[in-house]
């Protein structure tokens, strides 16, 4: 990505110079710079505010009431993961997250859960846990599962596009609630379907 943006600002200022608009191109990157600022700001607060609700609702024990609500599920979605594991409560945690579109929230919780996962086939290698075995550097059906599933992101509330849409003047920020809720709805149902089959054929 930073070689593909790296060249397009590349090619635009130099057809800038090449057109005769080195002045647009230069207010054009000045402007941009300062939105930019701006956008990180309002994102900044936004971020702190749910992360810091996210942490409110840990220490109040909502996490714990959601998780344990649908541990059916994550259990159904992850059925090699040994009851109690660490890696139940992060995969949890950021499923909620990603529910209430907030994808930097989610990242934490994410990464805490790929360590968790790698963890359990560490234990797998070694005999400590149950489990097909795979070599060092192979993803598990597990890690693969929660990549495609945190990939489709299944959003009630779009807080981050949200805070967008308002940042840009939106004259209906709330208006991509409906649509979002639709397309990642879809998309994390392809994603569990294409999970469970891949790992029937695995099994077969």
């Amino acid at each position: 990505m930073n070689y593909i943006w790296g060249i397009m600002i590349l090619l635009g200022v130099v057809w800038g110079t090449l057109t005769g608009n080195v002045t647009p191109v230069s207010e054009a990157v000045l402007s941009s710079a300062k939105e930019a600022v701006t956008l990180c700001i309002t994102m900044l607060g936004v971020m702190g505010l749910w992360m810091g609700l996210m942490e409110i609702a840990k220490d109040a024990g909502l996490i714990q009431a959601v998780s344990k609500k649908i541990q059916p599920l994550i259990r159904f979605l992850f059925p090699g993961i040994p009851a109690g594991h660490p890696a139940g409560e992060h995969i949890t945690l950021n499923c909620v997250a990603n529910v209430l579109g907030l994808g930097w929230a989610a990242t934490p919780a994410g990464l805490k859960a790929m360590e968790a996962l790698e963890d359990l086939e560490e234990d797998r290698r070694a005999g400590r846990a149950p489990g097909p075995v795979r070599k060092k550097g192979i993803a598990s059906n597990e890690m693969c599962t929660f990549l495609i599933l945190n990939i489709s992101s299944l959003q009630l509330i779009p807080v981050n596009l949200i805070a967008y849409r308002t940042q840009y003047g939106s004259v209906d920020p709330m208006a991509v609630v409906v649509p979002g809720i639709l397309a990642t709805a879809v998309s994390t149902g392809a994603a569990v379907i294409f999970c469970k089959v891949m790992d029937r054929k695995g099994k077969a």
